[in-house]
């Protein structure tokens, strides 16, 4: 779908202008069809590297590349016109240095037309945002659980808690006074991400973080209910996608085993009729 006159893509600046405003609709999408379906509600499509476990069974994200990143970046180009579309820095691509996370940004923005890279990390990462951003690269940030480091947080754990809500909260100041133009808060303690969002001066996007924050983000197959073996405590389920295309794949195999599929209307005459 191209941009129209009409219809003009969110830029990064739109985002943050945002802050306490109406709140921030954000949503994964890695395929065109589904770019198109929630492109018209949202604000912000993430492009992230938790493709790699929802559409590829990867166990984790760590083994997404870059040229992952691209293909599903450019898919959701192609499905949307209206959003801003951000993709995300896949671990071992920008660590190393600001120059690497440069080469590897300004690569994914050039070959998919993204408006924007996220990448994880509090205060050792906002030296790169600032090179980052310095050079025309717009970054969101992402801080308190982040997948990427889930072996060094020693799992899916809620981080914040007590003493460590000022590592949190150095973390997310840190990256926003560096340029970040908002930061992802994950799966910390409500009231933590309450204070952060009132004390940054750019939105905050929760996931499993708080009603108060600017933004909520959650990964598009979770919230449809495709996925019957996990349920985390911070989504809604707003369908069971899952169960009804389980139900319409048995029904499907029915019909072909008991030959009711395909019928005489699915099916073509040996001559052409007038």
């Amino acid at each position: 779908m191209s941009a129209s006159a009409a219809t003009r893509r969110q830029t990064p600046s739109d985002i943050r202008a945002r802050k306490g405003g109406a709140p921030l609709v954000c949503l994964t999408a890695y395929t065109t069809p589904i770019a198109k379906l929630a492109d018209p509600h949202c604000d912000i499509l993430l492009v992230g590297d938790s493709v790699g476990m929802v559409l590829h069974g990867l166990p984790s994200t760590l083994g997404v590349t870059v040229e992952m990143m691209i293909l599903h970046g450019q898919a959701v180009m192609r499905g949307s016109d209206r959003a801003l579309v951000v993709v995300d820095l896949p671990f071992g691509a920008y660590e190393a240095s600001p120059e690497a996370a440069f080469v590897a940004a300004a690569r994914i923005m050039r070959e998919t037309g993204a408006g924007a890279v996220k990448l994880e990390g509090g205060a050792h990462m906002a030296p790169t945002v600032r090179f980052l951003t310095q050079r025309g690269v717009p970054a969101m940030a992402h801080v308190g659980l982040t997948p990427q480091a889930v072996n060094t947080l020693g799992g899916y754990k809620v981080q914040g808690r007590g003493a460590d809500a000022d590592r949190i909260r150095e973390d997310a100041q840190a990256v926003a006074a560096a340029g970040a133009f908002a930061v992802v808060l994950e799966k910390v303690p409500e009231g933590l991400a309450r204070d952060m969002t009132q004390a940054l001066a750019v939105p905050t996007i929760g996931i499993g973080a708080s009603p108060a924050c600017d933004g909520q983000i959650v990964v598009i197959d979770d919230m449809l209910g495709l996925f019957s073996d996990f349920r985390p405590k911070f989504v809604r389920r707003y369908a069971e996608l899952g169960a009804a295309a389980a139900d319409a794949v048995a029904a499907y195999a029915a019909d072909v085993r008991s030959r009711r599929f395909p019928g005489p209307e699915h099916v073509f005459a040996d001559e052409a009729r007038p």
